[in-house]
């Protein structure tokens, strides 16, 4: 039975965001895109049906995967391979620093809608310096929206829409790559638009080196809070004061009418630190 027929079988359930990874090249390509050693541990987020996690056990020491619903517990149980672990749990409640000793690379085909909280998960905030998930994560195979993936990708120079909280989020703990396009015939029930397959390979220091993160997350969030208006009145609606933003303005050399997408993260950096 084919990957089609195998996934019509079973009762998908929007509630859940679930989309099953159909197409057996791009299932191949995720395992050589995972460059996967045998002694490596693999978790696997959002498993489904277990299309993937066929190939991941035939390649790793170890697969844990985290599944939600119960249903397809069910289906990743008749899996056999003594390898292969089966957590049934909310990713997001899950302290992956709890599920073994060794470092672990995360395989995830994830509901779209929960992108950006399941990537603070894995990488935490841009504050947050000692974030247990993170320290156990050495890279993140991810397959989110196409639309998403030009945001974890983008920079200051990237059209305004896709340049935000997401880039930042994505960019301050790991290096991020678009690996590959995938259509949407590749998923069964096929979205409504293309996806992405894109690699985080997390970073054992953040981006910048500043004196406060906590103010850096206040000053990038007040950067991007409202798009249309300016830099310099976002910092004012989030209550710096306006002395204190010219002051930082001047320094730094910033035209008073600049906006915060058109700021790269390191000149965020800087004005955080101007800011203080």
């Amino acid at each position: 039975m084919n990957y089609f027929d195998r996934a019509r079988y079973f009762r998908t359930k929007k509630r859940l965001g679930q989309n099953f990874l159909i197409d057996g090249q791009v299932i191949s390509d995720i395992i050589d895109y995972a460059d996967i050693k045998p002694d490596d541990t693999i978790v696997e987020i959002g498993p489904g049906v277990g299309f993937v996690t066929e190939q991941l056990v035939k390649h790793a020491r170890r697969v844990i995967a985290i599944e939600l619903d119960e249903e397809a517990i069910k289906e990743l149980e008749k899996i056999e391979a003594d390898n292969l672990t089966i957590i049934h749990n909310d990713i997001l409640k899950t302290n992956l620093s709890e599920l073994c000793e060794e470092k672990i690379k995360i395989v995830a085909n994830i509901p779209y809608y929960i992108t950006s909280p399941i990537i603070a998960h894995l990488l935490g905030e841009i504050d947050d310096l000692h974030n247990k998930n993170r320290q156990k994560i050495t890279d993140i195979i991810l397959m989110v929206q196409n639309e998403v993936a030009l945001r974890m990708t983008a920079d200051e120079n990237s059209p305004s829409k896709q340049y935000g909280l997401l880039t930042i989020l994505s960019q301050f703990w790991a290096d991020v790559e678009i690996l590959r396009i995938v259509g949407r015939k590749a998923f069964y029930p096929a979205p409504k638009v293309n996806s992405a397959l894109v690699k985080l390979t997390v970073c054992e220091k953040p981006l910048l080196d500043l004196s406060d993160y906590k103010h850096f997350r206040k000053t990038v969030k007040a950067g991007f809070a409202q798009r249309r208006k300016t830099l310099k009145n976002c910092l004012l609606s989030a209550g710096f004061a306006k002395e204190t933003i010219l002051s930082a303005f001047s320094k730094l050399n910033l035209d008073e009418n600049i906006r915060g997408e058109k700021l790269s993260i390191e000149m965020f950096g800087k004005l955080s630190e101007a800011l203080k």
